[in-house]
C-alpha cells in the first residue's frame, strides 16, 4: 500500500464530510442537516467558509472528525464508494499500521500485514457495510493481541467498555490500562500516568488530559485528542 495517507487531506477531497453525513443540532453542531445535502458553510471550491472559527460557530463535531484519508481516496479513486464504509476500513488500516510499529507485537506482525493489504484492496473498490463489519471482526483479535503484548510488564487494568463518565482519576497510576471502548467523557485525568494505555475506540470528549503522561499510549487518534481538554 506504499505511502497511503491515513489522515484527512481536505485539499485533495471534494468536501464529502460536509455533504454525505447528517448533522443533528446539538453541542457538536449548530444546525440540523440532512444526509446528502451540502452544509451551508461549504464553499464552491470545497473548502469550509468558517474553518478557522468552527468551535466559535458551534461546529465542534467538525473539529474532531477525521475520515482517516477516506475522503480523498473516494474523491480521487472510487467516487462510487460510501464514505462511512471506506472510513471504517481506513480506521482499521490506521490501527493496524499503529500496531505494526509495536516491536513487542512482532508475533502477530505477519497476520497484521496480510490483513492490512486485504483491507486496502477492499477499500479500493465499493465495499458494503457488511464488508467493514466482517473485517473488524477479523482484525480486532489481532489488535487485542498486539495491545496485550505491548502492555506487558504493566498492571494491564481492564476498563474495556467501562462507564467512566466524569470519573475523578487525577494523578492515578493507569499504566498499561485498557480503555478499549470506554466512556471517559468529562473524566478528570489530569497528571495521570497513562503510559502504554490502550485507547482503542475510547470516548474522550471533554476528558481533561492536562499534565497526563501519554508516553507510548496505544491507538490514540488525532480526533480523540482534539475532543479532549489538553491546553490550559
Amino acid at each position: 500500500m506504499g505511502g497511503r495517507i491515513l489522515e484527512a487531506d481536505c485539499a485533495s477531497c471534494s468536501g464529502l464530510c460536509c455533504v454525505v453525513p447528517a448533522f443533528a443540532k446539538s453541542s457538536d453542531f449548530a444546525i440540523n442537516k440532512p444526509a446528502g445535502k451540502a452544509c451551508p458553510n461549504l464553499l464552491g471550491d470545497f473548502r469550509c467558509g468558517i474553518h478557522d472559527r468552527l468551535d466559535d460557530k458551534g461546529f465542534h463535531g467538525c473539529v474532531v472528525f477525521d475520515c482517516f484519508g477516506a475522503g480523498q481516496r473516494i474523491t480521487q479513486e472510487n467516487p462510487g464508494a460510501e464514505l462511512s464504509v471506506v472510513r471504517q476500513l481506513h480506521e482499521l488500516m490506521w490501527l493496524l499500521t499503529e500496531a505494526l510499529e509495536l516491536d513487542a507485537a512482532h508475533p502477530v506482525h505477519k497476520k497484521m500485514r496480510d490483513a492490512l493489504a486485504e483491507i486496502d484492496h477492499l477499500a479500493g473498490g465499493t465495499p458494503a457495510a457488511s464488508d467493514a463489519d466482517a473485517q473488524r471482526r477479523k482484525v480486532n483479535p489481532l489488535l487485542q493481541k498486539a495491545s496485550h503484548l505491548a502492555r506487558a510488564g504493566t498492571k494491564r487494568a481492564d476498563h474495556r467498555g467501562a462507564d467512566l463518565i466524569g470519573r475523578k482519576l487525577r494523578g492515578a497510576d493507569l499504566r498499561g490500562a485498557s480503555f478499549r471502548g470506554a466512556l471517559l467523557i468529562g473524566a478528570d485525568l489530569r497528571d495521570a500516568d497513562l503510559r502504554r494505555a490502550d485507547f482503542t475506540g475510547a470516548d474522550l470528549r471533554g476528558a481533561d488530559l492536562r499534565g497526563a503522561d501519554l508516553g507510548g499510549a496505544l491507538f490514540l487518534t488525532r480526533s480523540q485528542m482534539r475532543s479532549a481538554v489538553t491546553a490550559p
